[in-house]
């Protein structure tokens, strides 16, 4: 098994060199991947019709992950870089499929694109998408990348598409692993039936049984469950006896990342012990403080 590092993006703060630091501290400990959220807005809770459920508000600060990413590509040499996850439906779809071409391109083939239907309609409505049809539409989205990935020119009429004799140039050296997220029924199914792997929020006892669950539901559409990663995450304010009891369970279900969280925005959301790490340089002691813990 291997592990991860959620990018602290509410925390970091906007000064590049710490960016790069946290990067390639991750990198030079050991880190398979670097894990990023996604939010483009951030939006007031309060008097919102239908009700606004989620851990984050305005004053929660986001970079946003592809750009982050093109960035990250540059001054790393060996770390996946994963959205964990990018809210897809809210995009448009060729949009998101250049703009993967183009990390991976830049990262040596580096980037996981995970994807999920996020749960914000105030930041769908303001990008001008609908909130009812996300699960549908993703997974047209998935259909249609993929073919921008692998041909030269498309001609898909969809429900939600309609690229008429069109492509991308350059295309990339490979299809770019989709990884989707959530742990409902009907995500863990529709990952069985068209990713190319999972990421679940979490880690405990909850999403080893939903892992349980997704890696029977590959076996009911003939899948290796061995050829299909899954990622967990681990957050850094349970301390190490946690750390070490989840990683035992991550293992024993069959997990193949599992990825740390020191952020301490959303602890109480999530009610999950914050941190309280108040510098980058505290997240990446955070991040060789965990991986010595966990790995040895």
């Amino acid at each position: 098994m291997q592990f991860g590092a959620v990018f602290p993006t509410t925390e970091i703060g906007t000064d590049p060199a710490a960016i790069r630091d946290f990067a390639q501290a991750a990198e030079s400990l050991g880190y398979a991947r670097i894990t990023a959220y996604d939010h483009v807005l951030g939006a007031e809770h309060a008097d919102r019709e239908p009700p606004l459920h989620g851990p984050y508000t305005p004053a929660d600060a986001f970079h946003e992950p592809m750009v982050l990413f093109g960035f990250l590509a540059g001054v790393t040499s060996r770390i996946e870089l994963a959205t964990g996850v990018l809210v897809l439906p809210q995009r448009q779809t060729a949009l998101v499929a250049k703009q993967a071409v183009e990390v991976d391109i830049l990262s040596g083939g580096r980037l996981v694109l995970g994807v999920g239907t996020g749960w914000n309609h105030v930041e769908y409505t303001s990008l001008g998408t609908t909130f009812r049809d996300r699960a549908r539409r993703m997974e047209e989205q998935i259909d249609v990348m993929r073919a921008l990935w692998r041909d030269e020119l498309i001609d898909h009429d969809g429900r939600f598409h309609r690229i008429e004799r069109a492509g991308l140039n350059p295309l990339p050296d490979r299809v770019v692993p989709i990884w989707l997220g959530g742990s409902s029924d009907a995500a863990l199914a529709r990952s069985a039936r068209i990713g190319d792997g999972h990421i679940f929020g979490h880690a405990g006892d909850r999403i080893v049984t939903a892992a349980t669950k997704l890696r029977a539901e590959l076996g009911e559409q003939r899948r290796d469950p061995a050829t299909f990663g899954m990622e967990a995450i681990i957050d850094y304010g349970f301390g190490p006896e946690v750390w070490q009891a989840e990683r035992a369970k991550w293992e024993e279900v069959g997990g193949t990342i599992l990825s740390m969280r020191a952020m301490s925005t959303a602890a109480e959301y999530l009610r999950i012990p914050p941190p309280h790490l108040t510098s980058p340089d505290e997240h990446i002691a955070a991040l060789e403080r965990f991986i010595k813990e966990v790995a040895e």
